[in-house]
């Protein structure tokens, strides 16, 4: 089932809507909307692959776009009207419940889920890794938290 969004729909819908934000944090919010689009939706909301990356969860493709800026003020790409009803509904029920958190909180956060942890099978702690966290690891993992 092809996904219902771009990823560069959904960052800037963040950020036009949430206003600026560290790039860490962004990073670490749309890894939320994919994970709760799954279970919430039953689908992905992007296509692109998400890595295990030392510091959490990483979109390489976004990564590319924000390399070097610490902080993003404006999302220059994608086109938030393309998103779905649902798209919306669901990046804003992950903003209501992490978007007051740090980038740090958020990271931690990660790093005590199993989706980033079993990506990171093998790898020592801050070593550089590009394993993909698979969509179904993040489904089964938050599906179980929303029972």
């Amino acid at each position: 089932m092809p996904a219902v969004s771009n990823v560069n729909d959904v960052a800037r819908y963040i950020i036009e809507n949430h206003g600026p934000m560290t790039a860490m944090k962004l990073q670490k919010l749309l890894y939320y909307c994919q994970a709760w689009s799954l279970v919430w939706d039953e689908q992905p909301m992007f296509d692109d692959e998400i890595e295990a990356w030392a510091n959490g969860p990483v979109i390489p493709t976004i990564y590319s776009q924000h390399r070097g800026t610490f902080k993003i003020e404006k999302w220059s790409s994608g086109d938030t009207s393309k998103l779905s009803k649902d798209a919306i509904e669901t990046i804003e029920g992950v903003m209501s419940f992490y978007g007051d958190k740090t980038a740090q909180w958020l990271s931690d956060l990660t790093h005590q889920e199993d989706p980033w942890v079993q990506a990171r099978k093998g790898l020592a702690p801050g070593e550089p890794g590009s394993n993909v966290i698979t969509t179904a690891s993040m489904h089964e993992y938050y599906s179980s938290l929303s029972d």
